[in-house]
């Protein structure tokens, strides 16, 4: 069934008017639709698992703010806990007492950390880590793999060269070439070439950082050969492992992946989920290399804003919330509900597909090749998933404007919400199988 364009003028008018003030008419690239066409929708409110634009068309939510929203927006509880915490203000500069109960919170739940140290972003919670890992070893090179992100910090923003272990190449202007020399970029989920590479570089490896399940090329699952090898390397060669939890903690168990898998990482990056929707990131680890931060220690850190009570007050009704309900059971079943119906609608139409999904995190990918790492992502048919996305647009559904990003359930997501997604998304695939012939 043919579905009528959604008129947004007023979201037109808005991206103009932005395009002259800020680059891009945005302040985040992930946002501007670039791998989808067309313009950004420029949201004005959000209620449950619901977005509304300026135009006041309504969208069901599957990016949830990039992941952080996995109670829905507007949760009572965290709301009453960011109003309490306005009453006594709103910056310090100084601790509080809900920076310890946030930690708290975290060291309780995340298997290897035993001390944690709050910063303001992602980004930030990946350079404090890579610096520490550096400066607790004594060493300068980092492995990341290809597809991988962590956040716009200068050596890790490098892309893979045709050998497995090319030295890092700058993927963005202003990079120098020498802040990327010590950047080893290899190949998610290749054991072979993790192993050359140790094999050449291994007591000069500092440690390795990678998301360990990755969400930003899609979601991409880690082979259990991938995760043993990497743990089995970084010990025999003294190097620190980081896992990159910024999408995965709190989603996907209240511990992360190192919960759900049993794996022992020295290092966490945390983000999203740990600040409710407010711009909160972590870093932690054993206690013996966390003292190494300053002022225990001489590796250098800081931010003004790091700790804020607002962000902190978010925080910790979130997590606290997440582990009253414990939604993890309940998220993968409503997920497995999507991801099957999708898979199912895709097959009965012969479209080439592949949808991945752990818990509440997944991604349908066009193309028919098993999606395991960076270049097979990119076999897949980004025009034709451009078109799906505006499909669903159109329908009401707001999915991630990229092949390339992972969307996100919440408990929000009910049985009947899911049911419509998958009729929509029918609909939709029935009009591009029909373009296709």
């Amino acid at each position: 069934m043919s579905v009528s364009k959604i008129r947004r003028p007023q979201s037109h008018a808005a991206f103009q008017k932005a395009k002259n003030l800020i680059p891009g008419g945005v302040n985040s690239p992930a946002r501007a639709f670039g791998g989808v066409g067309g313009e950004p929708l420029f949201i004005a409110n959000a209620k449950g698992p619901w977005l509304f634009d300026l135009d006041n068309n309504r969208y069901l939510d599957f990016i949830g703010s990039w992941g952080p929203m996995i109670l829905g927006h507007q949760h009572p509880k965290v709301i009453a806990a960011v109003r309490q915490a306005l009453d006594r203000g709103f910056s310090y500069g100084a601790p509080s007492e809900a920076e310890s109960e946030l930690a708290s919170i975290v060291i309780e739940a995340v298997p290897t950390v035993e001390m944690v140290r709050f910063v303001s972003s992602g980004t930030e919670a990946s350079m404090s880590a890579i610096r520490l890992a550096r400066g607790h070893t004594g060493r300068d090179k980092i492995i990341k793999f290809s597809g991988c992100y962590h956040g716009h910090v200068d050596s890790l923003l490098v892309a893979a060269g045709s050998a497995a272990t090319t030295l890092g190449v700058p993927s963005s202007p202003g990079i120098p070439a020498g802040t990327t020399k010590d950047t080893l970029v290899l190949d998610y989920n290749d054991c072979q070439s993790l192993r050359e590479a140790f094999q050449t570089h291994g007591p000069s490896v500092a440690g390795v950082i990678l998301e360990p399940v990755a969400g930003n090329m899609g979601l991409v699952l880690p082979t259990e050969d991938f995760r043993k090898t990497l743990r089995e390397l970084t010990l025999k060669y003294g190097s620190l492992l980081i896992y990159d939890e910024v999408m995965t903690g709190f989603r996907l168990a209240f511990g992360g992946v190192q919960e759900l898998f049993g794996d022992q990482p020295d290092l966490t990056v945390l983000g999203k989920i740990i600040g409710g929707g407010m711009p909160v990131g972590a870093y932690g680890g054993r206690r013996e290399i966390m003292n190494r931060v300053m002022p225990a220690g001489p590796v250098f850190q800081a931010g003004t804003l790091s700790g804020n009570p607002v962000a902190m007050a978010a925080g910790i009704a979130t997590l606290k919330e997440l582990k009253n309900i414990n939604p993890y059971p309940m998220l993968d079943q409503l997920a497995k509900r999507l991801g099957d119906g999708l898979q199912k609608a895709a097959s009965r139409l012969n479209l080439p597909h592949k949808l991945n999904r752990i818990g509440s995190m997944w991604t349908l990918f066009f193309t028919d090749t098993e999606v395991t790492d960076y270049a097979t992502a990119k076999t897949s048919k980004t025009a034709r998933f451009a078109k799906f996305f505006w499909g669903m647009m159109d329908r009401g559904y707001y999915l991630p404007c990229s092949q390339f990003e992972a969307a996100f359930t919440s408990i929000l997501h009910d049985e009947g919400l899911i049911d419509a997604t998958v009729a929509a998304a029918e609909d939709c695939l029935a009009e591009i199988a029909m373009e296709c012939g």
